[in-house]
């Protein structure tokens, strides 16, 4: 577990990057770190491994002060991934994830298992460890970044906007390997970004920052759709919040009405299916589903039966439904 008390950090300049931030991060979980340019979520991040020191205030990991260890021992228990990755250019891929191992007194074989090891955890082909990052692709720069950070599994892994330099194909495809990779890793995960969409797609808890890291909002991503804390939260979340919502509800969650019930005029046979057995069918599938049909009805199937029917009535309701609680 991660505690930031009262943290502030005062530039030389007079600029209060961050005031008084007060933020309890769960272990196991990813914490998203989301606001505009300027706001001190990265002077945030950079001062829990000491790369910038705070003017007052603490970090606390697992109870212990950060700040009564040397900075290059803390540093080297701690996962960094910036954007762009960071990579050291003269250096291969194996060279680069074995980087703190070697640090820490790792004998080079051990070393170089380890990085093959990662490689294959973040889907990079073994064949490219002899490469140098210039002839790496966006993508395979990113995976190697994750890789180093990973080597010496730390139980706590920070971010800064990882994804933002790559594509936006490559970029979702990151994101979905990155949510994958650390649920089975269990890693405590900081992490930074400017997009909302992002913040959503991998938070489990999500801290919106205003001006001097200001906590508008720390909640999980369906109780920051469902009720934004105040107009900047809803600002920032924007005017698709409830749609978004339907992205992270289960289709379960949607009430069906027996098919029995259809109007008259409307055959069941005519309705488009989503099979909601055996994987996780979200509510927003069963409204791409339902928008496709000139009824605004879908059939829900389950184990290969009618499980029932939803109106586009029934699915935005879940949409705009208030968190429990």
């Amino acid at each position: 577990m991660i505690e930031l008390e009262g943290l502030t950090k005062r530039f030389a300049d007079g600029t209060v990057a961050v005031d008084d931030l007060s933020l309890v991060i769960p272990s196991g979980t990813v914490t998203v770190l989301v606001g505009s340019s300027g706001c001190g979520k990265t002077t945030t991040l950079r001062m829990i491994n000491r790369l910038e020191e705070p003017t007052s205030g603490r970090v606390l990991i697992d109870g212990d002060d950060t700040a009564r260890r040397p900075p290059h021992q803390l540093r080297r228990g701690i996962g960094y991934v910036i954007q762009q990755a960071g990579l050291f250019p003269h250096r291969t891929v194996l060279d680069n994830i074995t980087t703190v191992p070697r640090l820490l007194g790792w004998k080079r074989a051990r070393a170089r298992s380890r990085a093959l090891e990662v490689m294959a955890l973040v889907g990079l082909d073994p064949a490219l460890a002899a490469r140098y990052p210039a002839q790496l692709s966006g993508g395979q720069q990113q995976r190697v970044g994750v890789a180093r950070a990973l080597a010496t599994e730390p139980p706590v892994l920070l971010m800064d906007e990882p994804f933002g330099a790559v594509d936006p194909l490559v970029r979702a495809q990151l994101q979905v390997e990155f949510a994958q990779l650390q649920r089975r890793l269990g890693t405590t995960v900081v992490f930074v970004t400017h997009d909302i969409a992002e913040a959503l797609a991998l938070g489990d808890r999500i801290a919106v920052l205003g001006k001097g890291a200001h906590v508008h909002q720390y909640a999980s991503p369906s109780e920051l759709l469902a009720d934004p804390a105040d107009d900047f939260v809803r600002d920032f979340v924007g005017p698709g919040r409830h749609v978004a919502l339907l992205g992270l509800a289960a289709a379960g969650d949607v009430s069906l009405r027996p098919a029995s019930d259809l109007p008259a005029d409307i055959a069941l046979d005519d309705l488009p299916r989503v099979d909601a057995a055996g994987r996780k069918v979200t509510a927003r599938s069963l409204l791409d589903a339902a928008l496709s049909a000139p009824s605004g009805y879908v059939a829900v199937v389950d184990d290969g039966e009618v499980a029932g029917v939803a109106h586009l009535a029934d699915i935005a309701a879940v949409g705009h439904r208030e968190p429990a609680g």
